[in-house]
């Protein structure tokens, strides 16, 4: 049985990943810290009593999670959108010393579409457009949503290309023509969408559309538990949901 903490404990996610626990026969919920008792202090005191965390909190406290992490010698898993370079750096740092495991969205059936994702743009090539459609809750603040990027990331890595040179996002008023080869963004928001992503593959005279729908935002509290409890007694390391589920 994995003793799993929660940092962003009073956010959606905390909440559902906290209920999730309450239920589990596996697992049992170490407790949880928000953003009112983020100074270190406390978030410290969750990893000593836990064998591993999970982060749902924000970008600015992920450096200080990542210490207590390592100071507590246990893996965690992070599942903060909104991150920017820094944020990646101090992943890979942190990796040296315990597991970790960053994912833009927890949910196993999101991880299998998105090694889908990779093997159709590797297989159909450059000349089908690719399109990823998403849409959430009105609360949402960021866009593309994480899940939208992480799908964004599996088609370039099928393609052989690098996905910031290639995104296409934004459009408004006369674009012209569509780049050949890009990767296109469209964030809808709105609601209590827990979130719907699509990506759509053009061709000639045909489509693809390979689709996931969150029905409730259990499915991700279930998967970010799983994903924390398989992490317990890995090596230290960098870690994704691909794992987790054994895709190569």
């Amino acid at each position: 049985m994995a003793r799993i903490g929660i940092i962003g404990s009073e956010g959606r996610m905390g909440q559902a990943i906290a209920d999730v626990l309450g239920s589990s026969e596996e697992h049992s919920h170490a407790g949880g810290v928000d953003a009112h008792d983020q100074g270190g202090g406390d978030v410290a005191a969750l990893a000593d009593r836990s064998d591993a965390l999970v982060d749902f909190s924000a970008p600015a406290a992920l450096e200080g999670n990542l210490h207590a992490a390592i100071g507590a010698g246990i893996p965690i898993l992070i599942g903060t959108t909104g991150l920017e370079a820094a944020h990646f750096t101090a992943i890979d740092n942190a990796a040296r010393a315990v597991p970790v495991l960053q994912t833009g969205n927890t949910s196993l059936g999101v991880t299998l579409l998105a090694h889908l994702v990779q093997e159709a743009a590797a297989r159909l090539g450059p000349d089908w457009d690719i399109e990823i459609v998403e849409m959430h809750h009105r609360m949402k603040v960021d866009a593309p949503s994480g899940t939208a990027k992480l799908l964004g990331e599996a088609a370039a890595t099928g393609r052989g290309i690098d996905l910031a040179d290639h995104t296409d996002s934004g459009r408004d008023g006369n674009t012209g023509a569509r780049p050949t080869g890009a990767i296109g963004f469209a964030a809808l928001r709105g609601g209590t969408v827990a979130g719907d992503h699509s990506v759509i593959l053009a061709g000639e005279q045909e489509r693809i559309t390979l689709s996931h729908l969150a029905e409730n935002r259990s499915i991700f509290a279930r998967g970010a538990v799983r994903g924390a409890a398989w992490l317990v007694e890995r090596e230290p390391g960098r870690y994704s949901m691909n794992d987790v589920l054994g895709i190569g």
